[in-house]
Order: structure tokens, then C-alpha cells, then sequence
């Protein structure tokens, strides 16, 4: 007679197999048959017009050129996308094919299920396919704690000597574009930036020498086309260096994407704007003017990122207290999430009190650590 134990064991072991068993016969394996009589079994990930990501059994995931596959069937339901569409999140359902997945002579067949018809879509005129769950996500409406992105960079300089100096300096840069994907017209984005610097020299007999610069903005986008955007910011600088206390500026205006790909985008912006100028031992100034800026980013070979910022900003009611700024920074990947960040920023102030310059250049490295 068994025991209660090995009845116990026996009924647990058979259960475990049979919802695996079940689980398998639900979700069958989706299968690539490559031109060359090879056969791969595993799971499609995502695909595009070109070509398709696969997880394969026994290769891992591999990247497959549509030309050389000859069939394939998958037994999720995904969504293809047409290239080269824009679509509004309200409209995608009944404009975008979704269903159970199969290619064959070098067309893809979406089987939606019920009594819809199969249809058919060329790969040339495809421009993404994606599972329904990440379909789904891409409509879904994201609170604001989600979807944001961005790098976290720290550097220090320590020197104990006859002469004792410390440098720190930091950087944090956040975005958050609603929605990410392409395919999905733009609805908002907002960006927050910081970066601080500060150092301290001490010698015995000399006067200590200080460096202490802090930028914050924030700014948010609305857009009313695929490209053109209404923007409001407001940013805050501190320089001890140019005798600047505190400056405040709060802006309004318009944006352009003149460039936006998978390697690079141009953005222009154009504002008009309030500027509260605030020094050390000199009066305080009231602006009106505008703020001209472009920004510019590039993915390049091996990991690298190119970034570029150029800004002008002009007084209309004291035309000699204009400034502006233009930066320039490469991040190298290094392990993971962490890469070595190098960037130069200068920046101009027309009008500082006596005794200052008008330049004030800063060149930092540092490690960044980038966001999920």
C-alpha cells in the first residue's frame, strides 16, 4: 500500500506534467523554414519589411533576411504595420492587419479569426510586425511615472598636494515621448535636464579659487503634426564664474523635427521669452526676448552617440544683454548600462558685471549610467 507521502509526491509530479503538456499543445512552437531546407523552431520576436528576429531553440535569437526564408508560421497573433504610415492611436484597429501569422511565396497571410478574411501584405510594404502584446502597450494611455528614458553621469577630480583642489561634477538627462513607437503619430514629450560642476583650489597665502555652475530646464512638447510642436520652458543657470547669481527664463513657442530617423535627429525651436537676470554686486535686469536653439543627436558605429546643442538668445528691450551657449558631447559604451561620457560646453554672457568675463568654457568626462 503506498504512503499518504508518495501519493502526495506522485499527484504533484503529474500535475506539473500535464499543465506543461497543456501548455505546449496550446502554444505550439512557431516554425521557420529557411531557403536552404533548414527548418528553426522557436518563437518570432518582432520582424520588419526586411527582415525578421527570431528566437531559435537551438541558435538563440537570430536576425533572418526575408530572401531567405522560404515559409514560416507562427501561432500568436501579431500586428503588421504598413511602412511608411503614421497612424492615430483611435484609428489603428481597424486600419492595422492583426491575427494568427504565416508566410509563404513571398507574402505574409494575417488569418484574423471569426468571419473576417485572411489578408495578404507584401514584405516590401511592411513596415513592422509585433506581437499583440506589445501592440497593445503601444495603446496604452501611460501614467507619469512610465516610459521615461534617459543617462545619469558623475565625475570627480581629488588632488592632496601643497596645494589641494576637488572637482565635482554631475549630469542627470530625462525624456519621456508618448508614444515611443513610430508608427504612432506623436501626441507629447517632455524633456528635464541637469548638470552641475563645482571645484575648489586652496593654497597656503592665496585666495581660494572657486568654479560653481548649475543649469536646470525642463521643457514640454504638444504636437499638432507628425513634426511641428507647441513647446513651453522654463530653465534656471547659476555661474559663479560670470558673476551670475541666478538667471530665470520662461519661454513659449514652436518646434520643428527637421530630421528624425533611426540615426539621427535635428530639432529647431524658436521662443519668446522672460529672463531675469540676477548678479553678484550688480543690478538686476528684466528681459523680453527669444530663445533660438537647435539640438542634434546621432547614433554612430561601435555604440558611440554624438550630441550637439546650439543656443542664441537676444533682449529686445537691452540689445547688449544677449547670451547663448552651444555644447557638443560623445558617449562611448563601455560594459552594460555604463559608458564614458566627453563634453565641452560654452557658455556667453554679454553683459557681466566688472571684473568677469564674458566666456565661460567647461570641458568634463565622466561615467553615465543609462536608464532601462
Amino acid at each position: 500500500m503506498p504512503s499518504r507521502q508518495f501519493l502526495l509526491r506522485f499527484g504533484f509530479f503529474s500535475a506539473v506534467l500535464f499543465l506543461s503538456a497543456l501548455a505546449q499543445a496550446a502554444d505550439p512552437p512557431d516554425t521557420v523554414m529557411l531557403a536552404d531546407g533548414e527548418k528553426l523552431m522557436g518563437k518570432l520576436l518582432r520582424a520588419t519589411g526586411t527582415d525578421v528576429t527570431f528566437h531559435s531553440d537551438s541558435a538563440g535569437d537570430v536576425t533572418i533576411p526575408w530572401a531567405k526564408i522560404k515559409e514560416l508560421t507562427a501561432s500568436r497573433r501579431f500586428a503588421v504595420i504598413p511602412k511608411g504610415v503614421i497612424f492615430k492611436r483611435k484609428a489603428t484597429d481597424s486600419k492595422i492587419p492583426r491575427g494568427v501569422l504565416a508566410f509563404t511565396d513571398g507574402k505574409i497571410q494575417i488569418t484574423p479569426g471569426g468571419d473576417q478574411p485572411v489578408q495578404t501584405v507584401a514584405t516590401g510594404d511592411t513596415g513592422f510586425i509585433i506581437d499583440e502584446d506589445a501592440y497593445q502597450k503601444a495603446l496604452h494611455n501611460p501614467g507619469f511615472g512610465e516610459d521615461w528614458k534617459g543617462a545619469l553621469t558623475g565625475g570627480v577630480s581629488l588632488i592632496e598636494a601643497t596645494q589641494k583642489s576637488e572637482t565635482f561634477t554631475g549630469a542627470v538627462h530625462l525624456a519621456r515621448a508618448i508614444p515611443v513607437e513610430d508608427w504612432l503619430a506623436p501626441r507629447n514629450r517632455t524633456l528635464v535636464n541637469f548638470t552641475a560642476s563645482y571645484g575648489k583650489i586652496d593654497q597656503p597665502n592665496t585666495p581660494e579659487v572657486k568654479t560653481d555652475l548649475v543649469h536646470f530646464d525642463a521643457e514640454r512638447d504638444e504636437y499638432f503634426s507628425a513634426r511641428m510642436y507647441a513647446l513651453g520652458q522654463a530653465a534656471f543657470d547659476h555661474n559663479f564664474s560670470q558673476g551670475l547669481s541666478l538667471q530665470q527664463t520662461y519661454s513659449g513657442g514652436v518646434g520643428w523635427t527637421a530630421i528624425k530617423s533611426d540615426k539621427q535627429t535635428l530639432d529647431l525651436k524658436a521662443t519668446m521669452s522672460y529672463i531675469s537676470q540676477r548678479f553678484n554686486g550688480a543690478p538686476n535686469k528684466s528681459l523680453i526676448g527669444s530663445v533660438f536653439g537647435e539640438t542634434y543627436h546621432r547614433n554612430l558605429p561601435a555604440g558611440i552617440k554624438f550630441d550637439e546643442q546650439l543656443t542664441f538668445v537676444p533682449a529686445y528691450n537691452n540689445t547688449s544683454a544677449y547670451s547663448g551657449n552651444a555644447g557638443a558631447g560623445v558617449t562611448m559604451a563601455l560594459y552594460k548600462r555604463l559608458s564614458l561620457n566627453v563634453s565641452a560646453l560654452d557658455t556667453f554672457l554679454n553683459d557681466p558685471p566688472p571684473g568677469f568675463k564674458k566666456n565661460s568654457f567647461q570641458f568634463t568626462t565622466g561615467v553615465t549610467y543609462s536608464l532601462p
